[in-house]
């Protein structure tokens, strides 16, 4: 049999296809995202759930002309291979292949750039309004997850959206009960109460199949709305399961099986006739039609490479320790000595290392869902109860949550730790979860401490000493590994804002805030360098700094986070207030966009590597 994906390079083509094809065409784009992923690795469970929303979206709708936006985007594998990239997919996440999320700059068909959750139904009502005050009657869709809909900036989306009558907006609820972790809260419960959706869905599709014939009826039509009046009125006096959605305004369809791929094309070519804010909720599964996968789908979210011949089985952990596991193992034996302690994530449990203290600590364990700035808001308060809660937060989520941060924890000087995994380059997942600009914001808030610490031990170290002040601080580590330094069990703390000398040397002295040290220890030795590892960003050891520039005719600062605003700057302030001149240069990451790709390649691109900084040291003492 001839192949229908060789036949397939954009929509267009694949609207040539009749509606019969499709569950093969299906069923072909499974087996070429399965060979792609396999050179690629990538976002694996949530790709697999989506092939039949994909296909039927594109066949029915007019993209690029219609808007179609993904929230988050780690789902738009198939989308990409569908839109003209087909033969890109192995390139995936690669080192200047294509990106991990729908990219602007990438392909016509990315509406939106994204990486981040929840962002979907508010650009998308942008794009229908837009279209609506042009006098154009294109269709804008928005595919967001169960997951993504824990959210607040969902719901006050959904709350603008709710009483336009005059737009085309689609909403898609991709109910899988997953983000990357299992769902939480009531959302979820809500959803998964479905028998009533489930019996409307069915109603709904029976009236989709029946319309073309009742409309050749006399009044058929008109006793066929009556009843299904009078069935939505039961229902909704009966049980409040359509009422959610329905009361911000949209017109609710569902459940609908998002496996069916014939099901949704006739869904979806009745809804785009109907006219105001649609949302229709789909039921699929994280991993469908492979079977690792949709037992395991946290496990099998994202994967590395694989041998095709072999089934892709979850990455063995490495013999190496991560950070996260630093953090996972700290905040157990802190927790084991003072029952004060909370810990908060939103939505990464398993990415920040609370596996074991959730089972060890059940009703001190708070996953609030994706929800940054609950999180932080949610600390506050138990901080003013009297606890001691550590946010175990990712730095490109802390992001969201910043008028929290200032307004709810430092202006009042609450004792909150944050925990920040994944600060610096992170590698394949690009610049939408790049961790580079925490030092920036953190370090203009007052009451705050900021610890860098440059290794395993070190990491340990700054997270006690941090837990133990009565203020907001934070502790900012890399993801990934360290560099193999063995770590006690002990809760040790260091005085708060002293740096400490790692080499002795002369004319030139390296100030390295976090894990970046390590790079700088070949070339502190080859260039005969003093190196310093800073350990604090806020305070910083001004005394320390002055002697440094007294002592030596060059200063150099090292950090993995944005040059404007970070620790390379307050190093300049404090030479600036005691009026030194001693030269600077200032190392980090530079005032652009990084991409994506292998983190090492990327630190290489920024010269940010060993040869990267000696090279640009000695450009500059030339």
């Amino acid at each position: 049999m001839a192949s229908l994906l060789n036949q397939i390079t954009y929509p267009s083509d694949l609207k040539r296809l009749s509606k019969n094809q499709l569950p093969d065409l299906v069923e072909e784009i499974r087996d070429c995202f399965m060979h792609n992923i396999s050179q690629s690795g990538g976002h694996f469970a949530s790709n697999l759930g989506t092939i039949e929303l994909t296909v039927a979206l594109h066949y029915v709708f007019d993209t690029p002309r219609d808007h179609l936006i993904w929230d988050v985007g780690h789902q738009a594998y198939v989308h990409k291979l569908l839109t003209g990239r087909k033969n890109e997919m192995r390139t995936i996440r690669q080192h200047h292949g294509l990106a991990p999320f729908p990219k602007i700059t990438e392909s016509e068909y990315d509406t939106l750039g994204v990486g981040h959750s929840s962002t979907s139904i508010s650009a998308a009502l942008g794009f229908a309004i837009a279209e609506q005050l042009d006098g154009k009657k294109n269709h804008t869709i928005a595919v967001i997850g169960d997951g993504a809909m824990t959210a607040g900036m969902a719901f006050e989306a959904l709350n603008n959206a709710g009483d336009r009558n005059d737009i085309n907006l689609l909403v898609i609820l991709n109910d899988n009960e997953m983000s990357i972790s299992n769902n939480v809260g009531a959302l979820p419960k809500y959803l998964a109460r479905s028998f009533v959706q489930d019996f409307k869905g069915f109603l709904q599709t029976c009236k989709i199949k029946t319309t073309p014939v009742l409309e050749k009826i006399p009044l058929a039509i008109n006793t066929a709305q009556h009843i299904e009046s009078k069935f939505s009125e039961v229902m909704h006096n009966t049980r409040s399961g359509l009422s959610l959605f329905n009361n911000f305004g949209f017109h609710y369809t569902g459940v609908m099986d998002g496996h069916n791929v014939l099901e949704l094309v006739e869904v979806f070519e009745y809804l785009k006739r109907e006219k105001g804010p649609q949302l229709l909720h789909i039921h699929t599964k994280k991993g469908h039609g492979f079977a690792p996968a949709e037992s395991d789908p946290i496990g099998f979210h994202a994967i590395g490479k694989f041998d095709t011949k072999i089934p892709p089985l979850i990455e063995k952990p490495s013999s190496q320790i991560t950070f996260s596991k630093i953090f996972g193992d700290w905040i157990i034996d802190q927790a084991t000595q003072d029952n004060r302690l909370l810990a908060i994530t939103p939505a990464m449990i398993e990415g920040s290392g609370l596996v074991e203290f959730e089972k060890k600590f059940p009703n001190r364990c708070f996953d609030v869902g994706i929800a940054e700035q609950h999180a932080v808001t949610f600390a506050a308060g138990l901080a003013l109860a009297g606890k001691k809660p550590v946010v175990a937060i990712y730095s490109t989520f802390l992001q969201r949550a910043y008028d929290q941060l200032i307004h709810d924890v430092a202006i009042q000087n609450l004792p909150v730790l944050f925990a920040i995994d994944r600060a610096g380059v992170v590698g394949e997942d690009g610049p939408t979860h790049i961790g580079a600009y925490d030092i920036s914001f953190l370090r203009c808030i007052p009451n705050m401490t900021i610890a860098t610490p440059s290794d395993e031990l070190e990491c340990r170290l700054l997270l006690s000493t941090c837990y133990q002040q009565d203020t907001p601080s934070a502790v900012r580590y890399p993801r990934g590994t360290g560099p193999g330094v063995t770590v006690n069990n002990e809760l040790d703390t260091l005085p708060i804002g002293k740096g400490i000398i790692r080499k002795k040397g002369k004319k030139i002295a390296i100030l390295a805030f976090g894990t970046i040290l390590q790079s700088a220890i070949p070339v502190a030795k080859s260039l005969n360098a003093t190196l310093v590892d800073m350990r604090f960003v806020k305070p910083i050891d001004e005394t320390l700094i002055i002697k440094l520039a007294k002592e030596h005719e060059y200063l150099v600062t090292l950090e993995e986070n944005t040059i404007q605003g970070g620790a390379g700057s307050a190093v300049l302030e404090v030479l600036a207030k005691n009026k030194n001149c001693t030269p600077v240069l200032t190392l980090g990451i530079p005032d652009e966009i990084t991409e994506h790709g292998n983190a090492k390649l990327i630190l290489q691109d920024l010269g940010l590597d060993s040869d990267g900084i000696q090279k640009s040291i000695q450009n500059f003492i030339q």
